[in-house]
């Protein structure tokens, strides 16, 4: 992975953050994440995956059900935010869509994904802080501005 701001103005970073064969995705912008001690963030992607696990929210049983995905897929679509946990950790929350090489499509949750050969990233910074409070109704760490 490698990663350099590309702007900054009124308190808000922007930066492009690439991914190498073999970067497993959600480590690496967790990893940069923590070393630019970002606590609010949007994120957008594109670029192919050699495996990925999607999954699905299932409500009724408040877990995400897994969808791995055994192929070379191109990220047509990768777009979610990075917040604080409670305890102050960086949380990455994205959302894909693949491409297969018959032009069909998968989405879901991204739980993890391996870069193949590359994944371009922009992560732009904002100068407001967005926190995960987990919600008991729903089982889930929600933001709440």
């Amino acid at each position: 992975m490698k990663a350099r701001q590309i702007h900054e103005a009124a308190g808000q970073r922007t930066f492009a953050v690439i991914m190498d064969a073999g970067d497993e995705v959600m480590a690496a912008l967790e990893e940069f994440a923590r070393t630019e001690k970002l606590s609010a963030a949007q994120v957008s992607a594109i670029g192919a995956f050699s495996r990925a696990t999607l999954a699905f929210w299932e409500r009724s049983t408040r877990e995400y059900r897994k969808i791995p995905v055994e192929e070379q897929t191109e990220v047509l679509s990768l777009l979610g935010d990075i917040a604080l946990t409670e305890d102050g950790q960086p949380k990455i929350h994205l959302h894909a869509v693949l491409g297969r090489a018959d032009a069909s499509t998968l989405g879901g949750h991204l739980m993890d994904g391996v870069a193949e050969p590359t994944l371009e990233v922009i992560v732009t910074e904002s100068p407001a802080h967005l926190r995960r409070v987990f919600d008991p109704d729903k089982g889930l760490a929600l933001i709440r501005p």
